[in-house]
């Protein structure tokens, strides 16, 4: 029910990677009129879909902490609940981003000796991500949190892409070992002694964009603002070009010749296609959906929890963890 186009979205996103993914099975959660009513207009396969319907929703606004006194029957935290009664496999969501978080930590609870989960997503680099952690869950982080980090990052970038020994990096002001704060330093030290990682040092913000890192880690204060003004770069260099293709004659009559050759780079670097931000550090599957995600953008969110929940990433990032304690002790 979350989300800016809420069912008008994920319906037809659903009923078009049930198609596409033929182990994808589906529990859609939320108000019995809308579901009811769009899936006559998108007919889903009723052997592959079960209904929950609850009679409240999460806005955009509620607060974290009062979703956790009232509103027992809202979606979200319904569907929440059945990840943790064994009825589903994760849970994605496209609502409140604090509520999701703050939810899913309390009824599902979070791995043995993690602190904080986090959120980790993809910013478009070179035709692949580069994922970034934390995205906002945790404004001020220990060292001790920035290596969980790294190391849940590396095993959910390895399960979700495939990719074997991910480079990690620390985001900080400079490359050099004796920049950034004390916390950075203090766990860069942590990183350096955990042979089990691939941790390359310290990367500077032009990094991020520059394929120098696979796992990029910081804090949820500076994470959300990389993300945040990368949205908006990305915004504005798109509407920057419409806006010279419409500046004269000689520009608008070539326009379609030049959308034709920028088309492979846009959908290249189209954030939708990388949507999709896992919550790591919990004890089950809980993928948050950009708010504003268009159809195509949810249905790759819905891969990504589909993968996650096959790799049985939770287990897999506690096993990670517990071996890189022992090695980093």
């Amino acid at each position: 029910m979350g989300g800016d186009f809420g069912p008008r979205c994920i319906i037809p996103a659903v009923a078009h990677s049930l198609r596409l993914l033929p182990e994808l099975d589906v529990i859609l959660v939320g108000s019995p009129e809308p579901l009811q009513q769009l899936c006559s207009e998108y007919p889903l396969p009723a052997d592959r879909v079960r209904f929950v319907y609850t009679s409240e929703i999460i806005l955009a606004d509620d607060s974290p902490a009062s979703v956790l006194r009232s509103k027992r029957d809202a979606s979200m935290r319904v569907a929440i609940e059945q990840v943790r009664d064994g009825l589903a496999d994760g849970c994605l969501s496209a609502g409140n981003t604090g509520a999701l978080m703050v939810l899913a930590r309390s009824i599902l609870g979070t791995l043995d000796g993690i602190q904080r989960p986090a959120i980790m997503a993809a910013l478009p680099v070179s035709a692949k991500g580069c994922y970034l952690l934390d995205m906002g869950a945790n404004v001020d982080c220990s060292a001790k949190q920035l290596f969980e980090f790294a190391v849940m990052g590396s095993e959910a970038v390895t399960e979700l892409t495939g990719m074997q020994k991910p480079r990690i990096g620390l985001l900080n002001i400079g490359s050099e070992t004796h920049k950034g704060s004390r916390q950075v330093r203090e766990v860069s030290e942590m990183l350096r002694g955990c042979s089990d990682l691939n941790y390359i040092g310290h990367i500077e913000g032009d990094g991020l964009f520059q394929d120098q890192a696979d796992v990029v880690v910081c804090d949820g204060f500076v994470g959300n603002v990389v993300l945040k003004a990368s949205e908006g770069l990305a915004g504005y260099l798109q509407n920057e070009i419409r806006r010279a293709l419409h500046s004269n004659l000689l520009l608008r009559l070539i326009a379609p010749v030049l959308r034709s050759v920028l088309r492979p780079v846009r959908e290249r670097h189209d954030p939708g296609r990388y949507n999709g931000a896992s919550l790591l550090g919990l004890r089950g599957v809980v993928v948050k959906s950009h708010g504003g995600a268009n159809q195509q953008a949810f249905e790759a969110a819905i891969a990504q929890a589909m993968l996650a929940s096959q790799a049985r990433l939770p287990e897999r990032i506690a096993r990670r963890l517990a071996l890189c304690r022992s090695d980093a002790s």
